[in-house]
């Protein structure tokens, strides 16, 4: 390597919920946006804070800062006013007197076994004793009379202290002292709980905004409701990876591109009112990408997107350019705009491998693959960009050692330089010309994930029929200007990438029919709020999982097993 040259490594994380509200109640339906910010997004930025050398890229889906907002905004309502809370299992935490309905305290306690058993329910004696005695009352005709609000208290208080970030388990009194209690919870004691996660979601936000206005991060931004922007613009694409792929009955989806472009607009807006700035770069919901993504994305005005490296491979390979590697950004000439590729390779030993390791032990292993790397002067840029969510609770104490050694010993390698993405291209890093781009994701370099499955086609059918709907009922000017905005962010809603992802007999049933089930739910209030009736088939169940992916589905590798 050339003296003073350093491989430039760009830690992406992408921070991505979806709406999990029903939009018309504004009741939360799934309790995974908070659950996370209290766990991984505030670890997330506690750790970039205690390496202040340290640089990474962060990409938040707007639609998840909307629902960080809401949740933010309805406990401190409930702290200051007593107002209800949204959410079922924050408003058992806020509860004066414990439900004594035996079907809401079995759903309380189903809801509470939602947690990863070796690294947060087997890791707290009190709480997998409570989880034992929960899996024995599902299997008790008539268990739920005998169950008394302290055992309900308990389990809940349980639940969100193991969710609770470990960075604030060291460093929170008031998390100290509940767990070391263990058992007999109070009223005060679940007030006193939501006071700590009142706080995390407040003031998370503007941690991630401090760090970026000291440079020290990157914030990049996704389509505002996480669309699969290719497949909106030409569902034809899933062919140019998957020539084979069945398709949907819809051969197009209506008024496409003017649906991308709302994303873009709408996600841009959302970003600059939470960060008060506009992101040069983006991350295109799953790294879905195609030509004519890219084009659009350059007429946005951004500098950068990425996508998966095995969207590279299938395009090296489509012009017989088999030799360049990922370690590049790449330009096509039909867009001004640079694309990165994804290390799949060291990105899924992270996501899939290193939870089972020493943390020490990981982290030696993956410089050792960059050092490796580093030696080859032909490489500038390694890409890792995985969830900034979903791994860490596979890895013991939250990622908390893994993390925390990553950060340290890479801010003090010789050959190896935490960058961001806009500082690569501002160092004018080389972007190579790239003949063709072979459409597709960070998941396998295809769409297999969204579409060509019979499940997921009857999806995109039913997507497309109330698409065309809307596009029948807008013309008429019977929605006021306030119903029609109501329409228009609810059919965004619709047309997120995670309906389609967890369709799928491969899924976990319960993933399968929650995500189904709001799916259905979105769709059937897109049509009440167009004044039209909804087709009997949104009452119907019309895919079921049976299957146990690797961490549940929530992930995926980039490269095929």
């Amino acid at each position: 390597m050339k003296e003073n040259k350093k491989l430039k490594l760009v830690l992406c994380w992408h921070m991505h919920q979806p709406e999990y509200r029903n939009l018309q109640s504004g009741d939360y339906k799934l309790p995974w946006t908070y659950l996370h910010v209290i766990k991984d997004y505030v670890d997330m930025v506690a750790h970039l804070e205690a390496t202040p050398n340290a640089k990474a890229v962060v990409n938040f889906a707007p639609i998840l800062l909307e629902q960080i907002e809401n949740y933010a905004y309805q406990l401190h309502e409930y702290l200051h006013n007593g107002t209800l809370i949204k959410d079922h299992l924050l408003a058992a935490l806020a509860a004066d007197k414990i439900t004594l309905d035996a079907d809401e305290r079995l759903q309380l306690i189903k809801d509470c076994k939602k947690a990863n058993k070796e690294r947060q329910i087997d890791r707290y004696a009190k709480f997998s004793h409570l989880i034992k005695i929960a899996d024995d009352l599902e299997t008790t005709d008539c268990a739920m009379g005998y169950v008394s609000s302290q055992f309900i208290s308990d389990i809940v208080v349980w639940y969100h202290l193991v969710w609770m970030g470990e960075t604030v388990k060291l460093t929170d009194k008031r998390v100290q002292r509940l767990i070391e209690k263990g058992s007999g919870y109070t009223l005060e004691d679940r007030v006193e709980l939501l006071e700590v996660i009142a706080d995390l979601l407040a003031h998370v936000l503007n941690r991630y905004k401090v760090l970026a206005q000291s440079g020290q991060i990157e914030l990049s931004v996704t389509p505002y409701a996480h669309p699969i922007v290719p497949l909106m613009l030409d569902i034809n694409t899933t062919h140019e990876a998957m020539p084979d792929a069945p398709l949907p009955d819809l051969d197009h989806y209506p008024g496409g591109k003017e649906r991308v472009e709302w994303h873009l607009k709408k996600g841009l807006e959302t970003f600059n009112h939470f960060f008060g700035f506009t992101p040069k770069g983006c991350w295109p919901s799953e790294g879905a990408v195609s030509s004519e993504t890219l084009k659009i994305l350059s007429e946005f005005g951004f500098d950068w997107a990425a996508t998966g490296g095995n969207v590279l491979h299938n395009s090296l390979n489509s012009t017989s350019e088999n030799g360049t590697s990922v370690h590049h950004p790449f330009k096509i000439k039909e867009a001004n705009i640079a694309c990165f590729f994804r290390d799949d390779g060291l990105s899924d030993l992270i996501g899939f491998e290193y939870s089972k390791w020493h943390a020490d032990d990981a982290v030696t292993n993956l410089i050792g693959h960059l050092e490796n790397i580093a030696a080859d002067e032909a490489h500038d840029v390694v890409s890792i960009i995985m969830d900034g969510e979903n791994a860490w609770e596979y890895f013991p104490n939250n990622g908390y050692h893994f993390l925390n050694a990553l950060y340290k010993r890479l801010v003090d390698h010789p050959t190896i330089e935490l960058s961001t993405f806009s500082e690569c291209l501002a160092e004018n890093t080389e972007v190579k010309p790239l003949e063709k781009l072979v459409a597709g994701s960070w998941v396998y370099g295809t769409f297999s994930t969204w579409i060509g499955d019979g499940d997921k086609n009857r999806g995109w059918d039913m997507l497309g029929d109330v698409k065309k709907c809307f596009d029948k009922v807008i013309p008429t000017g019977r929605l006021n200007i306030e119903q029609r905005q109501k329409a228009e962010i609810q059919l965004a809603v619709c047309e997120g990438s995670d309906w389609f992802w967890w369709f799928g007999d491969y899924n976990p049933s319960e993933a399968v029919s929650d995500f189904e089930k709001q799916f259905r739910l979105n769709l059937t209030n897109l049509y009440a709020l167009l004044g039209e009736q909804p087709p009997t088939y949104l009452t119907e169940s019309f895919t079921q999982g049976s299957g146990e992916p690797a961490m549940g589905g929530a992930m995926r590798p980039g490269t095929e097993s």
